[in-house]
């Protein structure tokens, strides 16, 4: 889901997504890279660099995923911030 949010708003290339969806390693995003492009999801360009570059953008399919991504986010901002608070709540009913 991470991927499909950073390429709902910019094409970007993989070492741009690296860098971006925290906690993944290279090899991990190359396999969910490949899956997305097997499901439609995104496309794969190769551009005329050099040295040779690849940048991935969503595909109109993969766009209708958008609503449901931002859902998801808010969704976990939300959640954070209860997480958070259950546990400042804690700590201050130890003190």
């Amino acid at each position: 889901m991470s991927i499909i949010a950073c390429l709902c708003y910019k094409p970007m290339r993989y070492s741009e997504l690296l860098k971006e969806v925290k906690g993944i390693s290279g090899k991990m995003l190359s396999r969910e890279l490949k899956d997305l492009e097997i499901n439609e999801l995104i496309d794969r360009h190769v551009l005329n660099t050099s040295p040779v570059a690849v940048e991935y953008q969503i595909t109109d399919y993969g766009k209708s995923l958008k609503l449901l991504t931002n859902t998801i986010a808010d969704w976990g901002f939300i959640h954070r911030k209860r997480i958070i608070s259950g546990m400042k709540k804690k700590m201050d009913s130890k003190l």
